[in-house]
Order: structure tokens, then sequence, then C-alpha cells
């Protein structure tokens, strides 16, 4: 398992300090993508906040602008599944939250341990309030890992509700992972779980794969 978690921690994290590489596609689901990426880059390279003594700020800013990016709401609710319907309005305040705290705990405070990489944007689909915006990081082995970005257009704005790495769902990962603890154990039980932000959470890792980013 901390092997697995490393190497999931890497992903993520690549995914959130990666800076963009400008091509020929355009639309507002990538626009609004490579904004937010651009503006996560930026924190992690600003002067003034370098340094340890600004970590804390370094981290929160990161996460403000994370924020712009992603969902967490409709990631959280995703991610709960059929359990969702079941959750009292105060529940569900608290899933969210949760959840939001999982994956900056998890994740996005930990970018800033980790250089920029290139993300390549390669294209996108639009299907009235859906998108997927495809995208490629190169890896230092010569190979690429491909990320798709699946986005809803929510109060006005294309945010990313899904990520799939080399083809696999983060959201139905972690989906899997909480119905196991609820059928095991119950709701009360994963709600336990994720206010310890326990390792056993854990989103897909990629597999190097051998196609080179164009």
């Amino acid at each position: 398992m901390p092997n697995h978690q490393a190497r999931v921690v890497a992903v993520l994290m690549l995914i959130c300090s990666t800076y963009s590489v400008s091509g020929v596609w355009a639309g507002a689901p990538t626009d609004q993508l490579r904004d937010g990426v651009d503006r996560v880059f930026k924190v992690l390279q600003d002067p003034a906040m370098a340094g340890s003594r600004h970590a804390a700020q370094r981290k929160s800013a990161v996460f403000t602008a994370a924020s712009s990016i992603f969902d967490f709401g409709e990631m959280a609710k995703q991610s709960l599944g059929k359990h969702w319907t079941g959750r009292t309005p105060a529940e569900r305040t608290q899933f969210v939250a949760l959840f939001t705290g999982l994956m900056q705990h998890s994740y996005i405070a930990k970018v800033d341990q980790h250089g920029g990489a290139q993300m390549v944007y390669q294209g996108e689909t639009v299907d009235g309030n859906l998108a997927a915006v495809r995208t490629m990081i190169p890896l230092g082995n010569g190979g690429a890992m491909p990320l798709e970005y699946r986005m809803h257009n929510a109060n006005a704005r294309w945010q990313v509700y899904d990520l799939s790495i080399d083809g696999i769902s983060l959201v139905s990962n972690y989906r899997a992972q909480f119905n196991k603890v609820i059928r095991l154990g119950s709701y009360d039980v994963l709600v336990a779980k994720l206010q310890s932000h326990q390792s056993e959470f854990s989103g897909p890792a990629a597999a190097p794969s051998g196609k080179a980013a164009r």
C-alpha cells in the first residue's frame, strides 16, 4: 500500500503542478482548464511565496486556485454514488467537506514538493453541458501519461467533475472504495475514516505509456 499510495500522490501532484503548452486547440472548457492550471503553476513559481516560511500561505493559494478547476462538491456526490440519495442535507454538506479535505490533505497540499511538467492539450469534445478535454503529460522515461478531464458547465463555468488517468476514472475508483467500506461497515465508518484522512483511500495509479506526446 505505501508504494501504491506514493505513485498515486505523484500522479495527482503532477496534475496540479503542470504548466500549459499552447496549441491549436481552443474552446471554453480547454481555455478555462488552462487558465486554472496556469494559476496553480504561477503560485508555485511566485518568489514571494517561496520557502518554508510561506508554506501554509502557498498551500492555501494552491488549493484556492485548484478549486477554480475542480468541482469538489460534484466529485464528492458522484464518489458516494447510490449512497448519496439516503443522506440528509447536513450529512451531504459534511461529506462534501470531508471529501474536499481528503483531496486537499492527500494531494493538493503537496503539489509544491514537485516541479512543473508540461501538459499538452490534444483536443476537446463538448456535448451540451458536458465536455472532455484530452491532455498528455510527457514522462521522464520517454513515454507519456494520457489524462482526460471530464467537465461540466456549472454556475456559468466549466469545472472538472472527474478525471481519467490512463483510462481509469478517479471518481469510479473512489466510489468503489467508499462502497466497500459502507458495505462491510456503515456510512458512519466511512465518515470516521475520512475524518482521519486514512491513506487507504487513493486514486488510480497510471501505468507508464509507451506513446510519446506530440
